[in-house]
């Protein structure tokens, strides 16, 4: 709005000089391209990041299998085992273990593993997730979490345009302040040997 408020104080002003009307215009290009092309390069980010991360969906939950893994028995506490009394909301407990599953493809397994019991006993069961050779990989993406991701990297590729925009509408701004000052200042220099005495200019 200062754009057009700007444009709309320099129209058919005196005192309007080439650069106020140009910087009112750069001002008012630049406004419009962050209301209209900023979120339109978002929406296209984000669309494309949803179709990649949608795929990798697929392919994770293809490739990926989950397996019920046994406790054969508990070993030393994990670095990220967090201590129940100072706990903090929404933090997971972690033991290290030494367990054993069978993998998609019938192989046998043994290994250390971190799971989220407490105080797991030899026996115990747990889910985890393997490949098709039954080695233990980290669990596959969800489709609600890479819409997720998808959504910000849209926000982002946005916001950083609009950046983008701004900083070269300031910058184009700071070069017309330099050329105003320079052309001030050889005004200046022109009247300046005359400047304050009597019957100077006439």
């Amino acid at each position: 709005m200062r754009a057009v408020g700007g444009l709309w104080r320099w129209r058919g002003n005196p005192l309007r000089r080439g650069t106020d009307l140009a910087e009112a215009w750069v001002a008012l290009t630049a406004l419009l391209l962050i209301l209209s092309v900023a979120p339109l390069i978002g929406v296209l980010a984000g669309g494309a990041a949803q179709n990649a991360l949608q795929r990798s969906v697929r392919e994770q939950h293809e490739s990926r299998h989950r397996v019920t893994a046994t406790v054969l028995r508990a070993l030393e506490r994990s670095p990220l085992t967090v201590d129940p009394e100072g706990a903090s909301s929404g933090e997971e407990l972690r033991s290290r273990v030494l367990a054993a599953w069978t993998g998609p493809d019938g192989s046998r397994h043994e290994s250390p593993v971190l799971v989220g019991i407490d105080r797991p006993d030899g026996g115990d069961r747990f889910a985890m997730w393997t490949d098709a050779r039954g080695r233990e990989v980290a669990r596959p993406l969800d489709a609600e979490t890479a819409t997720t991701h998808a959504v910000l990297a849209g926000t982002g590729t946005a916001v950083a345009v609009a950046a983008l925009v701004e900083a070269a509408r300031r910058a184009v701004v700071w070069r017309l302040v330099r050329r105003r000052y320079a052309r001030l200042e050889q005004e200046w220099e022109r009247a300046g040997p005359d400047w304050g005495r009597t019957g100077a200019g006439s």
